[in-house]
């Protein structure tokens, strides 16, 4: 699972020319799901965004405080082109989930995000749709963040598996 998350003076969505999601200071957040995620990339994400320290503290201290510590708002916008490969300059998206897995997944993601903070202050897009996002980035400051994956060896086969790693 992939999150590119940005700090925000403000951002919205709009579907066909309608605004359905804004929010003031906070994360824009992009979401990518690749085919292998599971729960325990749901929780590493959520934490991350939650827990990133992308903004000054209260005494001014640059990268001293969170979303969460601000009590910032957060836009989520599900975005499967962020699991492309590219095959010469055509773009492939075998490595993202599918439609009708990934909807659920993301509306997991949206659930467990909004049990580990305060549910009203996260706004998302429309899932599926050609949406239009306007972000007024502050700083710039943008963030891509992965959950990581480990590369073991299974000792009775030989054979290279991935695991999951919870930090």
């Amino acid at each position: 699972m992939k999150a590119v998350i940005q700090r925000v003076s403000k951002a919205s969505v709009s579907v066909d020319g309608e605004v359905i999601s804004s929010i003031g200071n906070g994360l824009c957040v992009l979401i990518g799901i690749k085919r292998d995620d599971g729960a325990a990339d749901i929780r590493y994400i959520v934490r991350k965004i939650l827990n990133t320290k992308i903004f000054d503290d209260a005494k001014g201290k640059k990268w001293g405080a969170s979303v969460a510590d601000k009590k910032y708002e957060i836009l989520c916008i599900s975005q499967f082109t962020l699991y492309h490969v590219l095959k010469g300059n055509k773009l492939d998206f075998h490595r993202a989930m599918p439609a009708q897995e990934s909807e659920p997944f993301y509306m997991n993601f949206l659930t467990e995000l909004r049990k580990e903070y305060v549910p009203e202050l996260v706004k998302d897009g429309k899932f599926g749709a050609m949406m239009e996002v306007c972000i007024q980035n502050s700083g710039p400051v943008t963030l891509e963040i992965e959950s990581p994956t480990k590369s073991t060896c299974n000792d009775n086969t030989g054979n290279v598996e991935n695991k999951k790693v919870s930090d």
